[in-house]
């Protein structure tokens, strides 16, 4: 809100041109002024909320002038409506509200009995309860209510200030007076902040979580008297508010409402914003969607901050201390956010938590939590950039972009004989593919340390695994392994989305002898898998191993590629977790895993390997040639 425009609304003689000569002056002007003063802009001061600039406007209450009156009332951000005596108050309810229903105005009107010198022996809350009150329930747009004299100069600021918070600060979003109820989003975002600022998840602030929360919001401390105060005035109203552990969720939302009631509703405001709420009260799309740069063949992964922030937000939802997170924790740690991402059981064949680990009560591991993680920020960074958000990631920028990492530039070569730099990215991604049947859900369930089943069920849907990898040397890396089901051929076409992997993942059964046909017809098919660094494995090695029918057997079929032969394995053999670290080593260093050659052609030559060869050949014979005329001369 960079403007406020105030409008002053109200009969003739109620003291409008009084009040802005009385501001503008600071003292009373006794002289016969103008009966409408022109526009007057009042420019940012420190005295000004939220650092607006402020228009103020004059009207008449002639019917002559009701065009132009109708005209500034539209463009308004704000209406001053001002009476001062019986006449005037009277149509306040009778004309002057009702006429801003029928121009459909729908900005917030505050009520101003000014002229108070000349009623002395009325005490303001004799006013307020008798006039102003009986109109601010019926009419909803009033928002607040002040008694002013422009003679005395009493409340001239406060009724200008009242008009820009009115604007900056509304209170018809947060209150309910004619319930006497904080509305429903209002409620649900003081009950999300509650839930950050709880921060041991025991559902009470104490003490030091209050004196946190006030520091954070408010810049200063807040007393130990002070705070006692606080409850005791709680306390009054529910039993529940307060308990020994400190200020209950309840409590918390009484205290608002005591301050949207009392007409405080600007610390509701500085609560909200300091937690980065807008005044429709959503989050700020540039909280949620900070801006991330992220290069042509980058990718984004948690930085340390991320993972420390994720590590201590499922720790702290623990609250069995058993390693894992269940539905009911689970719940608890999403109570900030909209829920579970939508990307987390979209188009996928099994939903979160089923893509990652689990224990053997299903629960969710730490090891699990972070690899689903690693897994959202390579595929969506956004997602994990509004979550972070959700979730209550602050660094000293207020921003969430720290608790990310854009990777270098991946350089992949498909010249052939080129070199392939190594990658050193921590995460990373390939797809499986081979004939149904071939053992690829196996080997995924295994990935995930889940228990081998004998049951063939064909994948439709896209199934995507995700888990860590220990390395040798201890270096550990987040893997993830998908099948792509029915749409294969979709995925396989569009090299956009082919290129996103590191490695493809070739599979065929060992016992089947149709099974590795498949792969050099895919191959065929879909030309755009040659420009990929590529491993193949056999599968069921458990079982008896069979001659493919196919024109080429695997391992001819990978010489000729100048690829290394198939590895044999099984998902009921110990040494399976040997294929994971394989396929990360080779996501990491694919140099040797690009195909040299189209199947039947010779591997391009490396002309510079030979020129260096020629070269030190060339060296060798004109050494000898000087040899010999030496030795011919003597």
């Amino acid at each position: 809100m960079a403007t406020v425009r105030i409008c002053l609304c109200g009969d003739e003689g109620t003291g409008k041109s009084s009040l802005i000569t009385s501001l503008v002056k600071d003292v009373f002007v006794s002289n016969k002024i103008q009966p409408v003063l022109p526009q007057i802009t009042i420019p940012p001061s420190i005295g000004t909320p939220e650092n607006v600039t402020t228009i103020i406007v004059d009207t008449s209450a002639l019917p002559q002038e009701r065009a132009n009156l109708n005209k500034e009332i539209l463009k308004s951000n704000v209406i001053l409506l001002v009476y001062s005596d019986n006449y005037s108050y009277e149509r306040i309810a009778l004309f002057w509200l009702p006429h801003y229903r029928s121009l459909a105005v729908k900005v917030p009107v505050v009520l101003c009995a000014n002229k108070s010198d000349l009623s002395a022996s009325m005490s303001t809350e004799q006013v307020v309860e008798d006039e102003m009150l009986p109109v601010m329930a019926e009419f909803e747009e009033v928002d607040s209510c002040i008694r002013t004299s422009a003679r005395e100069h009493h409340n001239i600021n406060e009724v200008f200030f009242l008009c820009q918070k009115a604007v900056t600060d509304p209170i018809a979003l947060l209150y309910d007076s004619k319930q006497s109820a904080l509305k429903p989003a209002c409620t649900s975002a003081l009950k999300r902040i509650f839930h950050l600022c709880d921060q041991d998840q025991d559902g009470n602030l104490s003490d030091q979580e209050v004196y946190s929360f006030q520091k954070k919001c408010f810049g200063k401390e807040l007393g130990s008297s002070d705070l006692q105060n606080v409850k005791d005035a709680i306390s009054k109203y529910s039993a529940s508010a307060v308990n020994p552990k400190g200020i209950t969720s309840e409590g918390f939302l009484l205290l608002n409402k005591m301050y949207a009631s009392k007409g405080r509703h600007e610390t509701i405001w500085v609560i909200l914003r300091t937690f980065h709420y807008t005044n429709s009260l959503s989050l700020h799309s540039s909280f949620l969607k900070p801006k991330l740069e992220i290069p042509q063949n980058t990718s984004v992964e948690l930085s340390p901050a991320g993972y420390r922030f994720l590590i201590d937000l499922f720790l702290l939802h623990d609250q069995e201390n058993d390693g894992s997170l269940s539905p009911v924790e689970l719940n608890s740690l999403f109570a900030p956010t909209p829920g579970v991402p939508t990307s987390w059981s979209a188009d996928s064949a099994e939903s979160f938590p089923s893509s990652t680990v689990r224990n053997e009560a299903n629960h969710i591991t730490l090891q699990g939590w972070l690899a689903q993680w690693s897994m959202t920020t390579y595929f969506s960074p956004n997602t994990t950039l509004a979550y972070l958000a959700y979730l209550g990631y602050e660094d000293p920028n207020c921003t969430t972009t720290s608790a990310l990492h854009v990777t270098k530039p991946r350089k992949r070569n498909t010249r052939r004989g080129k070199k392939v730099a190594n990658t050193e990215r921590n995460v990373l991604f390939a797809y499986v593919l081979g004939a149904p049947g071939s053992g690829k859900s196996a080997l995924l369930d295994m990935f995930l340390n889940r228990p081998f089943t004998s049951t063939y069920h064909p994948t439709i849907k896209p199934r995507t695994a995700v888990n860590s990898v220990e390395l040798p040397g201890g270096k550990q890396c987040t893997l993830i392994l998908e099948e792509l089901g029915e749409l294969e051929p979709a995925i396989l076409e569009n090299p956009a989305r082919l290129h996103t992997a590191d490695l493809v993942l070739y599979t065929y059964s060992s016992s089947d002898p149709e099974s590795f046909e498949y792969i050099p017809q895919l191959q065929t098919q879909h030309t755009n898998l040659s420009e990929m660094p590529a491993l193949y494995v056999a599968l069921k090695a458990d079982t008896e191993r069979t001659t493919q029918r196919g024109d080429v057997q695997p391992e001819e079929y990978t010489t000729e590629l100048c690829l290394a032969k198939p590895m044999h394995v099984s998902v009921t053999w110990g040494s399976i977790s040997e294929l994971f670290v394989q396929v990360a080593e080779t996501a990491l260093s694919p140099g040797g895993a690009l195909p040299k050659g189209e199947h039947g052609e010779g591997a391009e030559v490396d002309w510079m390997r030979w020129g260096v060869v020629g070269g030190a050949a060339l060296v060798v014979c004109t050494a000898t040639l000087g040899i010999w005329r030496r030795l011919s001369k003597d």
